[in-house]
């Protein structure tokens, strides 16, 4: 059938670039949204997540209060983790405009190339982040009777919960931007794949 008209491997490679498009015009900013509000709920948690408690100690006979402050800000897992994912929420945010506002933006066609790589550095920076952050979470919520460091979230409970919220969101929009990251690679291939059998 293909050899009685010469025009239709060039027309079937057309149509499987227009669907291909049409796909990706709905899935990646969808997933791209979902993965925004993700980090940025992540972001904002952990950043705003604070408690107050106030522990009273005996020396002799006389009682002492203490008041101590649990923040991100003292721990240098959960700052990365807070740059690493309001970082991936601009990203997203970034990356959204720019596709809804066309092809200004594209340079002899590298939009799609640099918008993958940039997807990658990003994936990059909030596993990084998400994974430090657990690591402290869960020596937070254990300890580690080896290093002879106590656990913390006995005490500071409301603080370790509002943490694992944040670092579940992380996780979630870390899931959705490798898929976004996996979508874009096989875009590109696949746009290369249909140019090669378009031009002869």
């Amino acid at each position: 059938m293909a050899s009685e008209d010469g025009e239709k491997p060039e027309v079937a490679a057309v149509e499987q670039l227009a669907v291909t498009t049409r796909l990706n015009d709905w899935i990646i900013p969808t997933l791209r949204l979902l993965a925004f509000f993700a980090t940025l709920a992540a972001t904002l948690v952990m950043a705003l997540n604070r408690q107050k408690k106030t522990f009273v100690a005996t020396i002799g006979t006389t009682p002492i209060q203490v008041t101590l402050t649990a923040k991100f800000q003292h721990t240098p897992a959960f700052v990365f983790f807070v740059i690493a994912n309001g970082n991936a929420s601009l990203h997203n945010l970034l990356i959204l405009i720019v596709n809804f506002m066309g092809h200004k933006f594209d340079y002899k066609g590298l939009r799609p190339f640099a918008i993958a790589v940039l997807d990658m550095i990003n994936v990059a920076f909030v596993s990084g982040g998400a994974s430090a952050a657990a690591f402290m979470g869960q020596l937070g919520r254990d300890g580690n009777s080896h290093a002879r460091w106590n656990k913390i979230c006995d005490k500071f409970g409301s603080f370790c919960d509002r943490g694992s919220g944040a670092m579940l969101a992380s996780f979630i929009g870390l899931g959705l931007m490798i898929i976004i990251n996996i979508i874009s690679i096989v875009k590109l291939r696949n746009h290369k794949l249909v140019k090669s059998s378009i031009v002869p």
